[in-house]
């Protein structure tokens, strides 16, 4: 048997020892919670003046595709997660359906993606903080703000808060979503604030000219403009949702539980994003928040709401944690799943018998994510957590594509609806966006993805299950 010879049987995908398997905890409104806090985060608070900056007030349908297309990979992955139950999300797909090497691949991108984020979200974090702190006339040493590569030593509070969150989720799946619940409701409390708060200035005149760009077109110095360059901006806005998927193996019920979370959360922060980009047009022409860091908050402030600004900006101190926490608690069954296969050393996927938690693995993403946010600079590298995104929605794409081909009996919990309509359009969707990121982005991710086909080969390959099953 080859190597692409090597896939998993769908039928025994739940079967692994007992010392590495996950304690199912989970129930369908922690999932839904689970979703929204990886979703509703920084993009909330900042792509919508960068995405008024691009499309100017039809933004609003560039929220409407980067949702489209998300939903359709969202579907699929409620197919896949309801068929296998189990940890690691794309890659265990891939792994069935395609074979080891692709699911490696899959794996490696996915490593990627989730420990950036982690890292690039601790040190935006870091930076209100320390906005925070200094408000409250506390204060620490430039060189322990940033990292070396900012003219500084480390920065702390990112490490602090790398450790604090994977600390939390070494404790129990199920304590650290009740956290999580609670810090999303706090979000959701705020941003209904501002659209209720904005709404009583709506003016229908700022959405003149709705088009100012057009679908696509290009400014004098050659930056892309218009719907579909703002959408694949937008786009990562939405990424956060396929972690509900890496908690497949911890819910109570996966048949119903995760097809709610992965298309209830989905919905829910469509909508939430299109209600407040159009209460932020309708109370503010895009020219004067498009180059905000803070729009929604500035918005606010214009309004004449300086307490809500405040509050406002308060929640995405809470908000970023979140993130950080989701997106953590994903990089650690990614590594767990490939642990327990025998792609990645054994260790890693030993669990707690008092938590249920994989907490060496857990402390191990914890201390990377702490490493890079602390030290690397990340203006440039957080980008490539977007090129890991699309490479696994279109490997979930595929495999739902390929096993509805192959397997056409098999019984399907939640069934994609036009699966050969909405199958095909998320992978268009996402290759679209992937060519639409930046050359050097591309380029770094086959860089990384090469260096993974190494370690594969070095080590995978020969350490795997299949290989010790020989």
């Amino acid at each position: 048997m080859g190597i692409f010879g090597r896939r998993k049987s769908i039928d025994g995908i739940t079967d692994n020892p007992g010392g590495e398997r996950l304690k199912p905890t989970l129930s369908w409104l922690h999932l839904v919670a689970l979703g929204v806090g990886g979703i509703v985060g920084t993009g909330i608070y900042t792509l919508t003046g960068i995405g008024a900056g691009l499309a100017g007030p039809s933004m609003i349908l560039s929220f409407f595709i980067a949702g489209l297309v998300s939903a359709c990979a969202a579907l699929a992955y409620a197919e896949m997660a309801t068929m296998m139950p189990a940890a690691g999300s794309a890659y265990t797909y891939s792994y069935v359906v395609m074979g080891e090497p692709i699911a490696w691949f899959v794996g490696w991108s996915l490593i990627l993606e989730y420990t950036v984020v982690c890292a690039a979200v601790a040190v935006g974090w870091s930076a209100y903080a320390a906005g925070f702190m200094a408000s409250l006339h506390i204060s620490l040493p430039a060189a322990l703000l940033a990292g070396p590569q900012a003219g500084g030593l480390v920065n702390l509070p990112a490490v602090v808060i790398s450790f604090a969150v994977a600390g939390l989720l070494a404790l129990g799946t199920r304590e650290s979503a009740t956290v999580n619940f609670v810090l999303v409701t706090v979000k959701l409390v705020a941003l209904a604030a501002f659209i209720a708060l904005t709404l009583p200035a709506f003016d229908p005149a700022h959405f003149k000219p709705f088009m100012p760009y057009g679908w696509f077109s290009l400014s004098p110095d050659g930056m892309k403009l218009g719907v579909l360059p703002a959408a694949s901006l937008i786009f990562f806005a939405f990424y956060g949702f396929d972690t509900i998927s890496t908690a497949a193996e911890e819910a109570k019920n996966p048949g119903r539980d995760l097809s709610i979370g992965i298309v209830g959360s989905m919905v829910l922060c469509t909508i939430i994003y299109i209600a407040v980009a159009a209460t932020a047009i309708g109370a503010l022409p895009t020219a004067q928040f498009a180059r905000s860091a803070e729009p929604l908050a500035l918005i606010l402030r214009t309004l004449h709401h300086p307490l809500a600004a405040t509050l406002v900006a308060g929640a995405a101190i809470l908000a970023f944690p979140t993130v950080i926490m989701v997106f953590m608690y994903g990089q650690s069954r990614i590594f767990f799943t490939m642990a327990r296969d025998r792609l990645l050393p054994p260790g890693l996927a030993k669990v707690s018998a008092r938590t249920g938690t994989p907490v060496a693995v857990t402390v191990f993403t914890g201390f990377v994510a702490a490493v890079i946010a602390g030290a690397a600079p990340l203006k440039l590298i957080a980008e490539l957590a977007n090129a890991g995104t699309l490479c696994a929605f279109i490997a979930v794409a595929l495999s739902m594509i390929l096993l509805r081909v192959r397997d056409p009996k098999r019984v399907r919990v939640f069934s994609v609806p036009l699966w050969w309509l909405v199958g095909p359009a998320a992978i268009a969707g996402c290759l679209y966006l992937f060519w639409n990121l930046p050359v050097l982005t591309q380029t770094l991710f086959f860089c990384w993805n090469a260096v993974g086909i190494v370690v594969y080969l070095l080590y995978g390959v020969r350490k795997s299950r299949f290989a010790e099953a020989r």
